[in-house]
């Protein structure tokens, strides 16, 4: 039997415990599962505030819980959508489906030729990246949003240091 291995991408501007329940069930249909960090070219910003490498390492240490084999992949944007795909596929492992409720993607996706299946969705208005950066901006609870070690990560970082600096305007600093 071939190997099933399926592509999923997202921002994981944190990664979340809405991304951790999509991905936990994922690995029951699945064999093997690629995640391409997208837009990895962007960070310090109050939309993008963690890097490429920052939310490769959020991912990998929350996704040690399965057992299922995967990669994490950075992935910069090209402003060309009709050769977006071909971008993703020259530089992750092969995949024969992939995982998104984007329409552009899946879009994108289909007339490469590849299924592309529908994710479920997960509490998505507490459980988003919008939400949590917003939350850590006003002060607000918002650990509870995302795997523990990824909350130990954000800390470490002064993530929220560097979303609130980001914050602020050359006229709002000290």
């Amino acid at each position: 039997m071939d190997t099933e291995r399926a592509f999923y991408i997202g921002r994981f501007q944190p990664y979340h415990m809405g991304h951790h329940t999509v991905i936990g069930a994922l690995s029951s249909e699945v064999d093997e599962l690629i995640i391409g960090v997208g837009s990895a070219q962007r960070s310090h910003t109050v939309d993008d505030p963690f890097t490429a490498g920052e939310r490769v390492m959020m991912i990998s240490k929350a996704l040690s819980e399965f057992s299922i084999p995967f990669y994490v992949i950075p992935i910069e944007d090209v402003e060309y959508n009709s050769l977006w795909t071909a971008h993703v596929r020259a530089r992750v492992p092969t995949f024969s489906v992939v995982y998104s409720n984007n329409p552009l993607v899946g879009r994108l996706f289909e007339e490469a030729g590849i299924e592309v299946r529908a994710l479920p969705m997960f509490r998505r208005d507490v459980y988003s990246g919008t939400e949590i950066r917003k939350r850590m901006l006003e002060g607000d609870s918002w650990e509870e949003l995302v795997p523990a070690c990824v909350a130990k990560l954000i800390h470490e970082i002064d993530g929220v240091g560097r979303i609130r600096r980001l914050a602020q305007t050359d006229t709002s600093m000290p």
